[in-house]
């Protein structure tokens, strides 16, 4: 009698397949999210695509001529916007030793006491604690320049990604057809054709709803602290809408970065400004995203935040930003697998109600 009978050798290299498939990946990660992110883009561009593709009867023109157009709208952004963008970043390092030396002295913590009228005692015992954890400080802001400098070690993927983005979009059905072949059984087929159509349906939405999100993120953050007269308010407001494309970190991060900076150089409105960032982040969380989004992202918190973490570890910062997607890209496929493994084992069913049973209710 065999010590290991077949089964369990097809089993064991199964495993093992995967298993290799996964440590290449992990290793061929930075490739792999230059590509990803390649894919995003030919979704967000696609329905502009297709609308020129209509009337100049060649994808390839249709292409060239959306490129274009997107080009020209990046330089009369950056011909308009980007100088005054660049004049306030410029300010604020500029004046950074000084804010770093009112933090470090505690004067800002003066300041604003004697602007909220706390006592002489209450300030000094929060001046010493300031000045005691100085280090503390210090240490998070060279951790976050640290992160800022991989974002920017990252900037040649704005090159590559809608070179890829291009051929994404004149041969993705194509693509998707290869795909298909691969597999001959027709059960099989059905359940690799679901997985495809509601992966191009959601990552379609996702990306389209992420742009608008951070659109309006930072028309908001823009308009309302201009109106204030907060220091530095278009640069924080363009960050500000940068940042909310990183789902569940980046907004918290806006918020304290623009908190922060509004303290530190003086402004004497900082809480009306913490009041407008929070209600304004219910107001994206509960009432816009809920109906941009719709229901093709919907994840409990606990994957949310697990692929977030997870992702922050694999990746950095575009980990991050990729752990929504493809949290829900494998709740997509874990659905049509269990819909195919009961089709197999009781037959054809009801597809919408098996889908809305396996759908967690709110």
């Amino acid at each position: 009698m065999a010590l290991i009978d077949s089964r369990t050798t097809r089993i064991l290299f199964t495993v093992l397949v995967f298993a290799l498939a996964f440590a290449f990946l992990y290793a061929a990660r930075r490739t792999l999210i230059a590509f990803l992110f390649a894919v995003f883009f030919a979704y967000l561009v696609d329905p502009a695509v297709s609308r020129v593709e209509k009337w100049s009867k060649s994808r390839g023109s249709a292409i060239a001529v959306i490129y274009l157009l997107i080009v020209l709208l990046l330089g009369l952004f950056f011909f308009f916007v980007g100088p005054r963008i660049g004049h306030e970043a410029q300010k604020l390092t500029a004046s950074l030793p000084k804010l770093v030396e009112r933090v470090n002295s505690g004067q800002i913590v003066q300041d604003i006491g004697i602007e909220h009228g706390m006592s002489p005692r209450t300030r000094d015992q929060l001046s010493a604690f300031l000045r005691n954890h100085t280090g503390v400080l210090l240490s998070l802001a060279d951790r976050a320049g640290i992160r800022i400098a991989e974002v920017a070690q990252e900037s040649w993927l704005l090159v590559l990604i809608p070179i890829l983005a291009a051929f994404f979009l004149k041969d993705g059905r194509a693509f998707s057809q290869v795909t298909l072949s691969f597999v001959h059984t027709k059960p099989q087929r059905e359940f690799l054709q679901g997985v495809i159509n509601d992966l191009n349906q959601m990552l379609a939405q996702f990306i389209r709803a992420q742009l608008t999100l951070a659109a309006l993120s930072w028309v908001a953050y823009s308009s309302f602290l201009g109106m204030m007269q907060v220091p530095y308010a278009l640069m924080l407001g363009t960050i500000g809408g940068i940042l909310e494309f990183i789902p569940v970190v980046g907004p918290l991060v806006a918020t304290l970065l623009i908190t922060g900076v509004a303290l530190l150089a003086g402004y004497p409105h900082w809480v009306v400004v913490l009041l407008f960032l929070i209600g304004w982040r219910l107001i994206q969380d509960y009432i816009v995203s809920p109906r941009i989004m719709g229901k093709t992202m919907e994840l409990h918190p606990l994957a949310a935040i697990f692929g977030v973490l997870a992702g922050g570890e694999i990746a950095g910062v575009l980990g991050v930003y990729l752990s929504i997607p493809v949290m829900a890209s494998l709740r997509i496929v874990w659905r049509r697998w269990r819909m195919y493994a009961e089709k197999k084992r009781f037959g054809p069913l009801n597809e919408y109600s098996f889908l809305t049973e396996s759908t967690p209710h709110k």
